[in-house]
């Protein structure tokens, strides 16, 4: 038994560059940094990008981000390697193509997405998608044309103040629409 635990323990460091992760195809591109996939067992599963940041819809670039993802990734087999889970519940993850070129590296190349700072922690994979925003930012592309564009971060912190009234005043119309109210006399 002894020994069997020494071989382990020598194996042990090995395994640990290991990625662990698994393949799925894409079913829906939410925005830049969000899609749903299928995986081998027909489960849905939704994905956020890791390190990652793409403006949100009604941002400017935003739907130029949803276009390319969906362009990129739209109904491919990619290779998930899980992060972390959101407080959403979307697993926070780096999504490579077939061939090795990860997807969060490639949104940001082109501009479209920002690096995700206050998440991006892994040193080895946010240390590369610091320079392609760098170099993204010092070739003008996408977003970066903008000469001070929004960090989608405070965009969001911004609308959720002036929108807070919305969401009651949705729910009650879905809600009239589906009842109906008999008066009776």
């Amino acid at each position: 038994m002894r020994r069997y635990f020494c071989c382990l323990l020598l194996f042990l460091p090995l395994l640990s560059g290991v990625a662990w992760g698994w393949q799925a195809r894409v079913k829906k591109t939410h925005d830049g940094d969000s899609i749903t996939v299928v995986n081998e067992s027909g489960t849905q599963i939704r994905i956020r990008l890791y390190g990652v940041d793409a403006p949100e819809i009604k941002q400017p670039y935003g739907y130029q981000a949803r276009r390319r993802m969906a362009k990129l990734a739209g109904r491919k087999t990619l290779d998930i390697e899980p992060m972390d889970t959101d407080r959403y519940g979307r697993t926070v993850a780096i999504v490579r193509f077939r061939d090795g070129v990860m997807l969060n590296e490639v949104m940001v190349a082109e501009g479209l997405a920002w690096v995700y700072d206050e998440y991006c922690l892994r040193p080895d994979v946010c240390q590369r998608l610091r320079e392609l925003q760098d170099q993204a930012r010092q070739e003008r592309r996408g977003l970066w044309i903008d000469d001070a564009p929004q960090r989608p971060s405070d965009w969001r912190r911004e609308t959720r103040t002036e929108e807070w009234y919305k969401k009651p005043v949705r729910v009650i119309k879905a809600i009239a629409r589906k009842v109906r109210v008999v008066i009776r006399s």
